[in-house]
């Protein structure tokens, strides 16, 4: 059984593609059955199916800054 890769509203995940702009650093700023995700570089934000979305993410480069800062 492959394992879930789990991430959450906030987070900087790393794509298997680069965005045009030439990153591959993307914030996930909304969750549901389709994700929304930012580029870190030039700010074009992109809605994709959930499914596609955890497809083509590599790993979570950092979790979401909001969290760590109520620690």
């Amino acid at each position: 059984m492959l394992e879930r890769k789990q991430f959450d509203l906030g987070d900087i995940v790393m794509m298997k593609k680069q965005h045009p702009c030439g990153t591959n650093e993307m914030e996930i700023i909304r969750m549901g059955m389709d994700i929304r995700i930012k580029c870190v570089g030039c700010k074009h934000s992109v809605l994709i199916p959930r499914a596609k979305f955890e497809k083509n993410m590599k790993k979570v480069l950092r979790s979401n800054p909001k969290d760590q800062e109520d620690a």
